[in-house]
């Protein structure tokens, strides 16, 4: 019992020194850990200044012909020639078809001897008349007889006037057994051939010629995205006017190397598509669009002054929904901004407020930093086209020169998503 009793103690007064070496450890390891300063979390910035951005809204469409003439025969016949190269381009007034002219030219001839005819009773008429005229002064004849000869003096300049009109209108159908080109413009496949039996304004077209030197691209827009866009210029958004600039991408993702313009807009919404139609205009000197073609539009929808680009991947969302970004301040601490953001653009989010400029917003590390907390800042910038994240020196300035080395400043236009 009493070693059993010894033993006891002996173990009690061990685990008391260890406890006591434990604690001393703990003390001596918290004391070195006040006496480290913590590191300051490193985080990258970039410096932002505002800055002239041209909304545009990508909307798609189809191009169409400038001009659409369907080519009818005006009188009917049998087709004697084919005169032009299928595919190819007309002017206008080119000879397309001619037909059988028999039969027209001797309706011509009859006509001529009509009017000859009609020609030939007009002096005897014209003489009796003036014969009667001079002896009803006088009252030689009754005023019967004058009037009669008044009578038939008129209806053979009447028949004059008829027969020149029967000429003149065997002489256009006549013409018209030579179909010409109404516009200028490309050709289609013919759809008759020589030999073949026409009719006067037959509904089926003997070709069509499409005018592409100039392209129509009718294009499609929401009306809620018109009601947004009233909204924006009301609010500051500046408007171009009348001339409002439009791009084009071709199915293939290129762009089309000519700009166009803007021509009109229906004055109503589709009952059926919610959406509204615009047409734009586009030079086609090479005939690279042809109708029906899928495209996509760039359309400018106005500019903001002074306006903030804020990377998207700097931008979060809070619980209510709100965007939130960081940001260092003068005195190298972290602060978060609750920020009025109106749309994306590109890879950027415009914000018009909330911003001043040489604001320092977050880039990478924010998971980092809490609100506060003094932080390291390397400068960068990130790319606005690929998002791509480089040192501040390899920053491209915001203003160039020309060829006479003088300082121009470059305008950011850059494509909204609505």
């Amino acid at each position: 019992m009493v070693r059993n009793a010894r033993e006891v103690c002996l173990r009690f007064v061990v685990a008391v020194a260890a406890l006591a070496s434990l604690a001393s450890c703990n003390d001596n390891v918290a004391a070195q850990q006040q006496q480290t300063p913590r590191a300051k979390p490193k985080v990258t910035a970039q410096t932002l200044q505002s800055q002239e951005v041209t909304l545009t809204t990508e909307l798609p469409g189809r191009t169409a012909a400038h001009l659409v003439s369907q080519v009818r025969p005006r009188v009917s016949g049998i087709i004697r020639e084919r005169t032009f190269v299928e595919g190819g381009m007309v002017r206008a007034g080119d000879l397309l078809y001619e037909l059988d002219s028999t039969s027209f030219e001797a309706a011509l001839r009859s006509a001529q001897a009509v009017l000859k005819r009609a020609e030939g009773a007009v002096p005897s008429a014209q003489a009796r008349f003036d014969r009667y005229r001079s002896l009803s002064r006088n009252n030689v004849v009754s005023r019967q007889d004058f009037d009669e000869a008044q009578s038939q003096m008129l209806q053979a300049e009447a028949d004059v006037a008829a027969a020149s009109a029967a000429v003149e209108t065997a002489r256009i159908n006549l013409d018209y057994t030579k179909v010409r080109a109404p516009i200028d413009g490309k050709i289609d496949a013919s759809n008759v051939t020589p030999g073949a039996l026409v009719t006067e304004n037959q509904e089926a077209p003997l070709t069509t010629i499409h005018q592409i030197d100039v392209i129509n691209v009718d294009l499609v827009r929401t009306s809620a995205s018109l009601l947004w866009l009233n909204k924006e210029r009301a609010d500051g958004l500046r408007s171009n006017g009348d001339s409002v600039t439009v791009e084009l991408l071709l199915e293939d993702g290129t762009h089309y190397p000519y700009p166009g313009k803007l021509q009109f807009r229906n004055a109503a919404v589709s009952s059926s598509t919610g959406m509204v139609s615009f047409r734009a205009i586009f030079p086609n000197p090479e005939g690279m669009l042809l109708p029906g073609m899928y495209v996509r539009a760039l359309v400018e929808d106005g500019y903001v002054q002074d306006g903030f680009l804020l990377p998207q991947r700097t931008v979060s969302r809070n619980a209510r929904g709100e965007a939130t970004a960081k940001f260092v301040d003068a005195n190298m601490k972290v602060e978060e901004r609750i920020l009025p953001v109106v749309q994306s653009v590109g890879n950027n989010w415009l914000v018009r407020s909330g911003v001043t400029n040489g604001d320092r917003i977050v880039v990478e590390g924010a998971q980092r930093a809490s609100a506060g907390q003094e932080v390291e800042v390397t400068s960068v910038t990130v790319d606005d086209q690929t998002g791509e994240v480089r040192q501040a020196a390899e920053i491209v300035p915001a203003t160039a020169t020309d060829d006479a080395g003088n300082l121009v400043s470059v305008r950011k236009t850059v494509p909204s998503v609505q």
